[in-house]
Formats: C-alpha cells, structure tokens, sequence
C-alpha cells in the first residue's frame, strides 16, 4: 500500500478503536460513576442502554445514509458529532444529562461504523490489498475491545470522567487527519433513488425495541420483555412488507441471498455474545469474589490485547496460507475453549491458573475479527458496502446486548446467596450462556468451510483468499 493508503486506513482503524474502548472503558467506569452522580442501579443501567440503542437502532440507517450520501462526509459529520457528546458526558452533572450524551453518542457511532468500514472495502480493490486492509482495521478494532478495560481502569483511578475526555483528545486528532487523508469522492449518484423514510422508521423501530426488551430482560417483569419482543417481531414483519414495495429500498431483501454474509452476522452475534459476557462474568469474580482492585483486574485482563500485535502480523499470513473461513473457525475454537477454561476457575486459583483462558480469548480475537469483516463485507456491489458494515455491526451490538442480559440473568437466579461459593456457583452456571454462544458459533462457521468447498469445486481454476 501507498503512504496515503497507510493513512487513510490507519485513520479508519483508529475510529473503530475509538468506539470500542469507548464502550469498554464506560463498563469499568460505572461503580464510580454511580457513587460520584448517585445513581440507583436502575438509572446506572441506562447509562449503558443508552448508547445501545442509539448504536443498535440506527446502524442500518446509518449504513445506508453513507451510501447514498457520501461516506467520507456521514464519516466526518459523525465524528464531529461523536466527540461533542463525549466531551458532553464528561461535565455531566446529573444522570439525565448523562444518558442523553450517551444516547447521542451511540447515534453518532451508528453512522460513524459502518461509513468508516465501506470507505475501506470501496477504497481497496478486493483481493489480497483489500484482505490485508481489513485484517489491519479489523486487529486495531478488535484492541478497543481487549484494551479498553485495562485503559478504563487507569484512567477511573484518576477520575471517571476522563474515560469520556479521553475519546475527546482522541476524535479530535482522528478528525483532523480524516479531513486531510481520506480523498474526496464523487457524489454518490442518487437518480432513481431516495431515503426510504417508512422503512427507516420500521425498522429503527424494531431493532430498538428488541435491544431494549433484551437490555431490560433482567429488570422487568416476564410480560413486559414478551411484549417489547413481540412488538419488534411485528414491526420487522412491517419492514419487509415496506421493503418488497418500495422502489428504493432501505434494505435490498435480495442481499440475504448471500450464504456467507448472513453467516457471518450469524456468528459476529453469537461471538460478540460471549465476550462481552465472559468480560463481564470475569470482572464480578475478580472484583467481588476475589476482592481485586480495578487496576488489579484490568492489568490482569491486558494479555487479551495480544490480538492488537498478532492480528495484523500473523493473522494475514495464515489467511494467505488457508483462507478466511478455516482461521475464523480457528478462532472461535479459541473463544470455546477459553470459554471452557474459565469454568475450572475457583476461590484460591492462581493468575496462572487463569492465563490460559484469557490467553484463549486473544487469540479468539486474533484469528476471527479480521476474517469474519472480510467475509461479510466481501462479494457486495460497492453501492452496499455501508448497508453490509451496517448489518455486521448491527449484530455485533445486539449479541452485546444479549450476552450481557443472558449472562446477569443467569447469574442473578442461580446465586442463593453473598456466600464465596454461591457467587462461584452463580458465576459458573453463567458461564453456561458464553458457551453456548460459542457452540453456535463454531456450528455456523463450519457451513462457511462447505460453502468454500463448493466454491473450489465450481471454479477450480480461482486461487487465494476465501
């Protein structure tokens, strides 16, 4: 790649980066912000399901917005947007202003996602460039996630709200950079088309109901999660009515076609699932059961963030040796197997007894996050390059949400009491979700290896990258 290429991409990586130790950050963050705002645990609870919804809801809107409107202008606008809020919920006062900022942040991250991902797939000719690209976005994105609780922890010891000040400093430079590094395009010709505001609205909607009846499952009452559900359900049946209608739809229903892309929504759900609840699951036993301090459970969880230097070396090398779809099954192994490996874990067990699993779930993020984007994304037409980042991401938030409403639940109803062995037992019959997500996962992408198979068959003559 070109010096402008390296630039642009590494700009790119870094936003991907931004949301996600933004997201991570904010976990580790929330006992001190309850004590300091004084928030009862059920307000608490929103400052997290805020920013879901705005992220959840809006990620197809958002997709599709780039792709209509320009993505290097959706990018720059929610940036912007993305940094405001931040720095909004930095001097918030009151858990009102709190959530409100965060909300508007999760909106501005819809956008921002799936604009930053489509100018990467447009931008790099598909193929080995391209496939590298990705690997390289996908490996700085996947360290927001595994180092975002280490930096969160650090940075809660100083003062919480610098956990929002930092993504501040942070989007200013991604934003300066951006404006100069990411070339201007055309605008997208939009004859014959238009914003799909019905459909829009349906399924915005729809998935924010969803999301909210999973994030809530574990605070209301049985009949009123059965109700949001059901509610969401009928809106999405509203949608594909609009959609077969309309002449330009929001989601082209034709693009489900795709064997490889729905499977890998499939299983970017099931494997965020189960991080995001085994990270959770992790903390509650160091802090609450071991009595580790924030800094102690953070810098213990920092060998996860080995994906930020194995993913962009290793992980191309053996996707040139064996294809995307057999390293991404390699991963989610991992992710199986630390899964597993955690469950051995008990009231006296050592750091060391611990490593392997935390070991296990680097590589999980080594090996899958760069393979699963290139999948999803690749054999798209370039006008629907948002709308594919805007489903993969889409899924990645909703499995978020339902591993960590799985996993508390879970937790809550098989913990009798605040005796050490109660919680261990409560956290291993919680354990039981993130497996069961990584079952799934591993079970779905062993379709994508007959699916190549069959590709090779059909066209023995192609050689490469899956």
């Amino acid at each position: 790649m070109k010096a402008r290429e390296w630039g642009v991409l590494l700009v790119l990586s870094g936003a991907i980066f931004l949301e996600g130790i933004d997201i991570a950050m904010l976990n580790i963050a929330l006992p001190s912000i309850r004590d300091d705002l004084g928030l009862s645990t059920g307000s608490l609870q929103w400052v997290v399901s805020a920013y879901v919804l705005g992220y959840g809801g809006f990620m197809l809107l958002g997709g599709r917005t780039a792709d209509l409107l320009g993505r290097r202008r959706v990018f720059l606008i929610a940036l912007l947007v993305f940094l405001l809020f931040s720095g909004l919920g930095g001097l918030a006062e009151n858990g009102a202003t709190l959530i409100a900022a965060r909300f508007v942040t999760g909106l501005a991250a819809a956008f921002m996602t799936p604009a930053g991902l489509s100018i990467i797939t447009t931008g790099f000719e598909e193929g080995p460039k391209r496939d590298r690209a990705l690997m390289v976005y996908g490996a700085i994105g996947a360290g927001g996630f595994t180092l975002g609780m280490v930096i969160g922890g650090l940075l809660t010891t100083l003062d919480w709200r610098w956990v929002f000040f930092m993504p501040v400093g942070l989007s200013l430079v991604l934003l300066i950079a951006a404006s100069v590094l990411i070339p201007r395009s055309p605008r997208p010709d939009r004859t014959g088309k238009r914003f799909d505001l019905l459909g829009g609205l349906t399924i915005t909607a729809a998935v924010v109901l969803l999301v909210l009846g999973v994030e809530r499952a574990t605070h209301v009452g049985v009949g009123w999660t059965v109700g949001a559900i059901a509610a969401s359900l009928a809106l999405v049946g509203a949608f594909v009515a609009v959609e077969r209608r309309t002449a330009s739809p929001l989601v082209r229903l034709g693009i489900f076609r795709s064997g490889s892309l729905v499977r890998a929504n499939v299983i970017g759900m099931m494997f965020i699932a189960g991080f995001f609840g085994f990270q959770f699951l992790v903390v509650l036993y160091l802090q609450e059961l071991r009595g580790w301090s924030t800094i102690e459970a953070s810098l213990a969880m920092l060998i996860m963030g080995i994906d930020v230097a194995l993913a962009p070396t290793l992980t191309p090398r053996l996707v040139r040796r064996f294809g995307n779809a057999p390293v991404l099954l390699a991963g989610l192994v991992f992710a199986l197997l630390g899964f597993a490996l955690f469950l051995t874990a008990g009231t006296g067990t050592s750091y060391w007894g611990m490593l392997p699993s935390l070991v296990s779930m680097g590589m999980a993020f080594t090996l899958a996050y760069g393979p699963l984007t290139i999948i999803a994304t690749n054999g798209i037409d370039e006008e629907e390059q948002g709308l594919a980042g805007g489903l993969l991401y889409t899924s990645f938030q909703f499995g978020a949400a339902i591993g960590l409403a799985g996993v508390a639940a879970v937790n809550v109803a098989a913990t009798a009491s605040g005796a050490d062995q109660d919680l261990l037992a409560g956290y291993r019959a919680a354990m039981v979700v993130p497996l069961a997500a990584a079952v799934i996962a591993v079970v779905v992408g062993a379709f994508n290896l007959r699916g190549r198979a069959k590709e090779a068959a059909a066209e023995p003559e192609l050689v490469g990258v899956a």
